[in-house]
């Protein structure tokens, strides 16, 4: 991966927070590496070497800084920079493939052999997938320590080691301190029982106040509220439920993170999730620079700049979601995701403002939707849908492609290429993702059809679905305006493909 030596020696010299993640400063003199932000002196520009990821730094032997902390860092957005079979084994790794199936079969559900996807991780992230892997389980841990108050056997579980011996052996070569070591030195307050709180960076500027007025009128009641600038949600994961608060942090770029759950081994993947919800990997400088060379974005960028895209829990629930929404208003489809829930979620007591989990698959197979006055086409699609899923048919996680994905996607009845692409965008995390049927986003283009708008957006690759968050918040404000209330439409998937439909997603 090319490293800019000039631009790094700039970023560092001026501690630049906008380069925070984008690369680490490896100390040849003491052994270290740090983030351009480091607030220690900076060494000689003869003594560093500069790494294109943190696994870079420690391939080559290096243990993180005490000072600046790389494992807080906003971390290095995935698909920057790499090819497309790397972007997929990341998002393999942040679901724990490799503690799966090992070294092979990452690669073989990837499609080639181990040796070829080490080359490509060497190549484009200079570190070897494992080494990515150890290090992310490596800075998890060190967080547990700063920022919960965890025993140190739970400590070694959340983060994924296989033993309290190995987490030690680990922390003692890595940075020469014992886990308890590190700990006694930490500032963090203490939390209570079964709550957790972590600050997740995010690398500025951040649009959190439109991700919010994003994800308020589509906030599932008793499952999802938006108020007093934070986000809440419920969820369940492994048969255990929990919630969640995501807010933004007063004096950090940070979201302030608080995760109520009974099983810390499951820690990391509830972080992995929050932030892809958050979009918090995104570089918004990379997007920006190019949108405002287009005139059909520079204003809408300018006046709000680091919109991101807003990810989703699960992906099941965002299907139902967006099938509910089908011939709809945004508000209607709220209306019925809270009588789905209250008929067939699970109910939850003493969590303030929740009061559901949303359904699982196997609730919906044979539920009888007509109850909440669904018609019968819609109660049928997301039946279907709930039995694909139950069967493992479908799966929104392992995604290894996305056409793939998109494609056995829409076989599924009620399920077009408008919802799979809103789903690709919404619960997969794919920035290329574009709805472009969408009449919300035609009317904001000034563009008569979809075919016209999609050629239109070839300029925007690969970031197409950050163009569709701008285009769709000046729809959105455009409504707000004027008191709409319907304020997304979509064009048929199917047999009436210039028929427009509303959709309550």
């Amino acid at each position: 991966m090319f490293i800019d030596t000039a631009t790094c020696s700039r970023a560092r010299y001026a501690r630049d927070p906008r380069f925070d993640g984008r690369f680490f400063i490896g100390v040849l003199t003491t052994g270290i590496y740090c983030r351009p932000i480091c607030p220690a002196r900076p060494p000689k520009e003869e003594n560093v070497r500069y790494f294109p990821t943190a696994a870079a730094a420690a391939e080559a032997g290096l243990r993180p800084c005490l000072r600046c902390r790389p494992e807080a860092s906003p971390g290095t957005p995935a698909w920057l920079g790499t090819s497309a079979t790397v972007s997929q084994a990341l998002r393999l790794i942040s679901e724990s493939a490799l503690e799966d199936g090992g070294m092979d079969a990452l690669a073989a559900r990837l499609g080639m052999g181990a040796r070829h996807l080490r080359r490509l991780f060497m190549q484009h992230l200079g570190a070897s997938p494992v080494t990515v892997a150890q290090t992310r389980r490596l800075h998890f841990a060190k967080r547990l320590l700063d920022e919960s108050n965890l025993p140190m056997q739970q400590v070694a579980i959340a983060s994924g080691f296989g033993s309290v011996r190995r987490f030690n052996a680990c922390f003692l070569k890595t940075y020469r301190r014992s886990p308890g070591r590190l700990r006694r030195l930490r500032s963090q307050p203490a939390t209570r029982e079964n709550e957790y709180r972590f600050l997740l960076r995010f690398r500025p500027p951040f649009a959190w106040n439109s991700l919010l007025e994003f994800l308020a009128p589509r906030a599932t009641p008793g499952v999802e509220v938006v108020e007093h600038g934070a986000y809440r949600r419920t969820f369940s994961l492994h048969g255990k439920v929990g919630w969640l608060e995501a807010a933004l942090a007063p004096s950090a770029d940070a979201i302030d993170l608080r995760i109520y759950y009974p099983q810390p081994r499951f820690l990391f993947q509830i972080v992995e999730r929050a932030r892809s919800m958050f979009d918090l990997a995104a570089d918004p400088n990379q997007y920006v620079r190019q949108f405002k060379r287009d005139p059909l974005l520079r204003g809408r960028v300018s006046a709000n700049p680091g919109l991101r895209v807003p990810g989703f829990w699960d992906g099941f629930e965002l299907a139902v979601r967006a099938i509910l929404g089908q011939q709809v208003s945004v508000s209607g489809a709220t209306t019925l995701a809270g009588r789905l829930v209250r008929e067939f979620g699970t109910p939850l007591a003493s969590v303030p403002g929740l009061s559901h989990v949303f359904p699982i698959a196997e609730r919906l197979v044979d539920a009888d939707l007509s109850r909440i006055g669904l018609p019968r086409a819609r109660a049928h699609s997301i039946r279907s849908l709930a039995r694909a899923v139950s069967a493992g048919e479908i799966s929104f996680s392992g995604v290894v492609n996305v056409e793939d994905f998109t494609e056995r996607f829409c076989q599924l009845p009620g399920i077009g290429a408008w919802t799979a692409q809103y789903v690709a965008m919404r619960a997969l995390g794919e920035p290329d993702a574009f709805p472009g049927g969408d009449l919300g986003l035609l009317r904001a283009a000034g563009i008569d059809n979809a075919r016209k708008l999609e050629a239109r957006a070839e300029a925007w690759r690969p970031w197409r679905a950050y163009a569709a968050m701008y285009l769709w918040q000046t729809t959105s404000e455009t409504n707000r305006k004027r008191g709409v209330t319907q304020n997304v439409r979509i064009l048929r998937d199917h047999s009436e493909p210039t028929r427009a439909i509303a959709a309550g997603v």
